[in-house]
């Protein structure tokens, strides 16, 4: 039930892509507690964006998940913005995370929800 969407203006190769969105998949799961094949992770083109009145490398992400309580976010902070650094070249400083606390009800999944 964990998803993490990113967005970003950089150019990124499938390569890379690939292997920020397994890396990333695996830590959502560990920090969160939760089994990987509950995690979806999906990378969207690149798109137009500006973060503090600059067109450099910039990043957003979201994370929603059922159960996400706010003692996680911080340590989920830290690990994905470092990963943003190592995987895609992009600082800390020019990175968003919206955390979402998702209600089971409103999760849907097999016909049905959580």
């Amino acid at each position: 039930m964990p998803y993490l969407s990113v967005r970003t203006n950089h150019e990124i190769n499938e390569d890379k892509q690939k292997a920020f969105l397994i890396r990333a998949s695996s830590l959502v799961a560990e920090i969160l507690g939760k089994p990987e094949s509950y995690v979806m992770v999906a990378f969207a083109p690149p798109q137009p964006m500006m973060f503090a009145g600059s067109d450099e490398s910039c990043v957003f992400l979201e994370l929603k998940s059922i159960g996400l309580s706010e003692d996680k976010t911080a340590a989920l902070s830290d690990a994905l913005c470092g990963l943003t650094k190592s995987e895609l070249g992009i600082s800390g400083d020019r990175t968003y995370i919206e955390f979402f606390d998702a209600p089971r009800k409103k999760w849907g999944w097999k016909h049905g929800t959580f």
